[in-house]
């Protein structure tokens, strides 16, 4: 019997994390012990791990819905985009190579070992190992030497559930023609599909039901209506951070090419009282922002450059003359000195960039990353924060002489003269609830009192609770047994 179940998707963004982290909390509180597992990744918002790596920020999701730490090995390979070809590779926690990804294509059969050691290990510390995979396995092009799906699938041995996406249309033709274009040793491993994000009445596609389950030969678990309250978990994707309106308070975020670690901005959008506005490429940054927050950066140079191409540096100097605050995270805070130096080419051609010019700082990029979870105390308040640091580079200058927080034993962050201009290398900062609030009290717009982490717990009960009205988990679960 094996001790798990690969959820793969018959599309991108078909909404598996969710699904795995909703399934995982429904299994825990059937008393089993569950692990997430993600072969391979492909995202910008890493989670620092227990054990001193990072992982998908999806799979520190997951692993909370278990009741787990987050560890390397539930996200054994993790793919930080650095341009339109290329990505930093993540082997278990720590850099292995930076690859285009005609190369990366190349070698990632001689990744499958890791993946394998990682699984195996899960698989013997838990009831059922819940694996998500990555895009789809329709892409059969890609097959060859696969690690994500139907690859890991084949050489682990594990059944598979496919899920499709009703929300976007053509899930008839989704699930089917996936079947189809699936070579026979690879459609046996699918047992079984499920309908997401259904709006409506559920009971009008039971014929559609009936004839993907004719043409498949698959069980049909059940139709997944949309879960309303899904914004309130943190997003995995760029491409799900989206404007949130909830209050008087207004923070304008630009939307950079290669935005990292944007989780800072989930308890935010999730806080009474504070509305959220993504500024996409093209637009103005708003002249009524009481806070325009510049988030952290995969390639800080390259998205300085998108930032001003797009006028938000005239935007911001407006902002900050109008008595506007600006808070600057990771690479943010790198933009908001006075210049960076990158004399070894770390991010592209050795380079020395002029910065934003707000922080009286500067920037050196070294090669060694700082990788840590890191408890901070918030000097204004003494408030505790627990963050995280990820980031290349060492940033000083006079303004670092207003730090304003203390972090093992030294001071971190910088502030302009007047306290208006802000940055930190630390992430989750807003998680931390008195944070939060004496952050904007200080800033002079107070906020309610709101339990960031309470309102998580919560929402993945909600979710593991409409899944399982709506899915079949005792069929589900006895995939496990292959029947």
């Amino acid at each position: 019997m094996t001790s798990a179940i690969m959820i793969q998707g018959a599309g991108s963004n078909v909404g598996k994390s969710m699904l795995v982290a909703g399934l995982a909390r429904a299994c825990s509180r059937r008393g089993l012990s569950v692990a997430p597992f993600k072969p391979q990744n492909m995202s910008n918002n890493a989670a620092v791990t227990a054990d001193g790596g990072e992982i998908g920020r999806a799979q520190a999701l997951q692993a909370l819905a278990c009741g787990l730490e987050p560890m390397i090995d539930m996200n054994p390979v993790l793919l930080k985009p650095e341009t339109d070809t290329g990505a930093q590779v993540i082997v278990q926690g720590t850099r292995f190579a930076t690859m285009k990804a005609r190369d990366y294509g190349k070698q990632k059969a001689k990744l499958l070992p890791p993946v394998l050691e990682s699984f195996q290990r899960l698989s013997k510390a838990h009831d059922l190992v819940l694996v998500e995979g990555a895009g789809s396995p329709a892409e059969v092009n890609l097959r060859s030497g696969d690690i994500a799906n139907m690859g890991f699938a084949t050489a682990a041995g594990v059944p598979v559930v496919l899920i499709g996406d009703i929300d976007r249309g053509g899930v008839i033709a989704q699930l089917v023609g996936t079947h189809a274009v699936l070579p026979a040793e690879d459609r046996a491993l699918i047992r079984a599909f499920a309908i997401n994000k259904f709006r409506g009445d559920p009971t009008l596609f039971e014929d559609g039901m009936r004839i993907i389950a004719d043409q498949t030969g698959w069980a049909g678990l059940g139709i997944l209506p949309w879960f309303a309250d899904a914004w309130k978990l943190p997003a995995e994707d760029v491409m799900d951070v989206a404007s949130s309106k909830g209050g008087d308070i207004k923070i304008a975020v630009p939307r950079l090419n290669r935005i990292a670690n944007f989780d800072d901005l989930d308890p935010l959008a999730a806080t009474p009282g504070i509305s959220v506005e993504i500024i996409e490429a093209g637009r103005v940054l708003p002249g009524d922002a009481d806070l325009i927050i510049i988030p952290g950066s995969k390639s800080t140079i390259a998205d300085l450059a998108h930032f001003r191409a797009q006028g938000w540096d005239i935007d911001l100097e407006a902002h900050v003359r109008r008595g506007g605050r600006v808070l600057g995270i990771c690479g943010g805070y790198q933009m908001l000195g006075h210049e960076i130096i990158d004399e070894d080419g770390i991010e592209g051609p050795p380079s020395q960039v002029k910065g934003l010019g707000l922080l009286d700082v500067r920037t050196v990029m070294k090669p060694q990353k700082r990788l840590a979870r890191s408890t901070a105390i918030y000097l204004p308040t003494g408030d505790t924060v627990a963050g995280y640091e990820i980031h290349i580079g060492d940033t000083s200058g006079p303004d670092c002489d207003r730090a304003w927080l203390a972090l093992d034993g030294r001071g971190e962050g910088a502030a302009s003269p007047d306290g208006r201009i802000m940055g930190c290398y630390l992430h989750g900062l807003f998680a931390a609830d008195q944070f939060r609030s004496a952050f904007f009290t200080q800033c002079g717009v107070p906020l309610s009192h709101y339990h960031y982490a309470g309102g998580v717990e919560d929402t993945l009960d909600a979710l593991a609770t409409h899944i399982e009205s709506h899915l079949d988990i005792d069929q589900f679960l006895a995939i496990m047994d292959g029947t």
